[in-house]
């Protein structure tokens, strides 16, 4: 009976078979569930981390002001120094820069003292701030400046001093006498500066009495008393 030993191996055979393919089955469907739940996780957390960063991130913005809170203070530093960015305040004191809740922001300008805030998270999604700096002034103390270190350098530098000679002063004064500059300013010829000085104003005269009347000098009253000023002073006496 041949057939028999032939029959339980192929039972055997097909026994292995099923196992083999049951095995199989179940590592497809674990390795169908492992993939599944990988990109389900790469689906779903990625947007769920992006929705909570966009509703940690704050718009901030607003305006720097001086003492008088009227005009914009320009160049001032708005930054986080945590995470190393920050934003500079235009001409007119505007800025504008994303910030996160939490975040300490510092608000520091020269000849202003610096200001420190830390960002609420219950202020929405957009914050605008009306910042008034106060001005840092350092009062230093007097300080006296002298061309010399030592007394000793001070003496020998006064007795140094070379006093000018009677000469040259009798000379300064003669160059300034009263009577010699008036005779210059009296027979000096008027000069470039003075003739354009002249025309302009007479252009100018012109100009504003083109639709009026011409005066009479000879009933102005103050022309009179100036002119008999001039012949009390011997003004139109003939001059050497």
């Amino acid at each position: 009976m041949l057939y028999v030993p032939i029959l339980i191996k192929k039972k055997y055979l097909l026994s292995n078979l099923a196992c083999i393919l049951t095995f199989t089955f179940c590592m497809y469907r674990k390795i169908v569930v492992v993939i599944s739940f990988f990109l389900l996780t790469l689906v779903v957390l990625p947007n769920k981390l992006f929705s909570q960063g966009q509703k940690n991130i704050i718009q901030l913005s607003g305006v720097v002001v001086g003492q008088d809170s009227i005009s914009g203070v320009g160049g001032v530093h708005i930054y986080v120094p945590a995470a190393g960015r920050g934003t500079t305040s235009n001409p007119y004191g505007y800025f504008a820069m994303p910030v996160l809740r939490g975040d300490s922001i510092i608000v520091s300008a020269i000849g202003y003292q610096k200001q420190n805030f830390i960002m609420p998270g219950d202020k929405g999604e957009s914050v605008t701030l009306f910042i008034e700096l106060k001005p840092d002034t350092t009062i230093l103390p007097e300080l006296e400046i002298f061309p010399y270190p030592t007394e000793d350098l001070f003496k020998k530098a006064v007795l140094a001093i070379e006093l000018p000679n009677r000469t040259d002063l009798d000379n300064l004064d003669r160059s300034l006498d009263k009577d010699l500059l008036r005779r210059m300013y009296n027979n000096e010829p008027m000069s470039a500066n003075m003739n354009y000085k002249y025309f302009m104003d007479q252009q100018m005269l012109s100009t504003s009495t083109k639709f009026q009347l011409p005066s009479n000098p000879l009933l102005n009253p103050f022309a009179w008393v100036n002119f008999i000023k001039a012949i009390k002073n011997g003004d139109f006496k003939k001059k050497d």
